[in-house]
């Protein structure tokens, strides 16, 4: 596969917030990345300038082999962009929105109003189409957003936070859409600080943190750098808790941790079957009672734990919005200027 979006060194600075650190990131054609980290990570900074809304300090960045900084309005050409929140006109209704975008792309008004009719089915908005946008719900109103983004068949798609704010039910019919579009050919970059949505969506992530890039693979290859299985075991009183750490610690391979839950303790394991069976039966002769036993993989929760010592949305550091009024409507899309 070509190397269709790229970035080396990406600095961006406000005053003296440092957004950007020295990002670099490469996307691989017909793949979808997510650009994973907390809350002022840098990820909607970084969105921004490979959108052409921002420039950066320092650094470079290309999108299918075109300059950001040299050739913005090429790249805008080739893109479709999808904000945090929905850049919708209320007033309007589902296709006058679909249909304004086409108009700017400048397809004309009947490939406009025959992409806009497409759209909406293809987004189950079909029976909506002719409603005030401002009638829908949050979820109607991303998938709309997303479809907005689709108008002009852009190869290349920035996606920031596209599930934010939507409840399981919205975010896991969103999540088919997105798993959809790659299907089709199309090359995705995405936001998120969902760690099922990256673990459930992305073909490869990035992980960042303080505006650099502190790794990237598969999802089990960032899980493969924790390493190894986990035993979770709650006992039913807590007085056995440290009886149970204690047999725990003998087979763990690292150091025992706790967890949010009550009476639990999570270790590191080797051969986990066979130990978490001998485990139990030790446990039983030793009169400690275990209401829950599990043995899993590494989540990308511990990758995340263990690579920035913080979870995802612990950090109260924010950053500039992608969606400037400016670029609410053109360019904050992707279409030509």
């Amino acid at each position: 596969m070509a190397e269709i979006i790229r970035a080396d060194g990406l600095v961006k600075r406000y005053g003296e917030v440092v957004a950007l650190d020295g990002l670099d990131l490469s996307v691989q054609e017909g793949t979808i990345v997510a650009l994973l980290g907390p809350n002022g990570a840098g990820k909607t900074t970084a969105v921004s300038i490979l959108t052409t809304l921002i420039e950066p300090n320092e650094g470079s960045a290309s999108v299918a082999g075109i300059d950001v900084l040299k050739q913005p309005a090429e790249v805008r050409k080739i893109i479709g962009l999808s904000g945090q929140y929905a850049a919708v006109d209320k007033d309007l209704t589902g296709f006058e929105n679909l249909d304004m975008i086409g108009r700017l792309y400048h397809l004309g008004r009947k490939k406009s109003r025959s992409r806009a009719r497409e759209l909406l089915e293809r987004f189950d908005l079909s029976e909506a189409g002719d409603r005030p946008v401002k009638t829908y719900s949050g979820g109607m109103r991303r998938r709309l957003d997303l479809a907005g983004a689709l108008v002009a068949e852009s190869p290349v798609l920035f996606l920031d936070e596209p599930t934010t704010g939507l409840d399981l039910i919205s975010r896991t019919e969103l999540w088919r859409l997105i798993r959809n579009l790659i299907d089709q050919g199309n090359t995705l970059l995405l936001t998120t600080q969902y760690l099922e949505e990256a673990d459930r969506l992305a073909d490869d992530v990035l992980v960042i943190d303080y505006g650099k890039t502190i790794a990237q693979g598969s999802t089990d290859e960032l899980k493969d750098m924790v390493g190894g299985e986990r035993i979770e075991i709650k006992v039913t009183d807590s007085a056995h808790l440290p009886a149970a750490s204690e047999m725990l610690g003998r087979i763990a391979v690292g150091d025992l941790t706790g967890d949010d839950r009550p009476r639990t303790v999570v270790a590191p394991v080797s051969d986990g079957v066979k130990q978490l069976a001998d485990l139990l039966k030790n446990f039983e002769a030793a009169g400690i009672g275990v209401s829950e036993a599990v043995l899993r993989r590494p989540t990308l929760d511990d990758v995340f734990l263990a690579l920035t010592g913080a979870s995802t949305e612990s950090r109260e550091v924010e950053e500039p919005q992608l969606a400037l009024e400016s670029g609410r409507r053109g360019r904050g899309r992707g279409l030509p200027s």
